[in-house]
């Protein structure tokens, strides 16, 4: 495990008189392997945050879900979460082609708990493990290299009402088509299968039109 604090953590530390602190916060928590009292969490989160580093070195902060469970443990060392189909921009993926080292954080909102993850990923769409999660269209295995519970104290604590209309799920081939590709702007640019989509779902409709669906709660 390489060391967790760089010059700029110090300077801060030093400043601010937590550098014996954060040695012992670093000593208590952070480890290279799950814990056996992580699995179960890890295990049964329906969604995550996902950081990359993209080519021009921003950092890219992406929201995953999914059904609980979508993230699996699959040794002390190694997890796997699937790719679902997103916008076609492939963002995360793409930078995880080109920078390997990226950042989970995981979270309960009614509890409230979280865990953050660092550690190396690899993208495969023929990984052998694909046919265990309905919908996805690469999985993504991560070699950790750290994991630590963080502090829960600013978490505002929110109920989970339902799950997304939209989760992939055992038969995943008659879910329901995102609105956003209705938008008239993109019509050129769709598959013919997922034109015929668009008209079984009513027909094309403004980005105005999607903007006001997503502030409904209709999108």
């Amino acid at each position: 495990m390489s060391e967790l604090y760089g010059q700029q953590h110090r300077l801060l530390q030093d400043e601010f008189d937590t550098t014996k602190l954060a040695d012992r916060v670093k000593e208590l928590i952070v480890v290279s392997e799950i814990p056996d009292e992580h699995k179960a969490f890890i295990e049964s989160r329906d969604m995550f945050f996902l950081t990359t580093i993209d080519h021009r070195g921003f950092p890219t902060c992406s929201y995953k879900g999914g059904a609980p469970g979508f993230v699996k443990v699959l040794n002390n060392k190694t997890i796997v979460f699937p790719s679902y189909d997103g916008n076609g921009m492939f963002l995360s993926m793409g930078n995880i082609q080109a920078n390997n080292k990226i950042g989970m954080l995981l979270i309960d909102f009614e509890t409230p708990h979280r865990i953050r993850i660092h550690g190396t990923a690899v993208i495969d769409k023929q990984d052998p493990l694909i046919g265990e999660f309905p919908g996805a269209t690469l999985l993504v295995r991560v070699t950790i290299s750290e994991i630590f519970v963080n502090c829960p104290r600013y978490i505002h604590q929110y109920r989970r009402v339902e799950s997304s209309k939209y989760t992939p799920q055992a038969g995943f081939e008659a879910a329901v088509a995102p609105q956003w590709k209705r938008i008239d702007a993109i019509q050129d640019v769709l598959s013919e299968q997922e034109q015929a989509g668009v008209m079984k779902q009513g027909g094309t409709i403004t980005p105005e039109e999607y903007g006001e669906m997503i502030m409904k709660g209709e999108a």
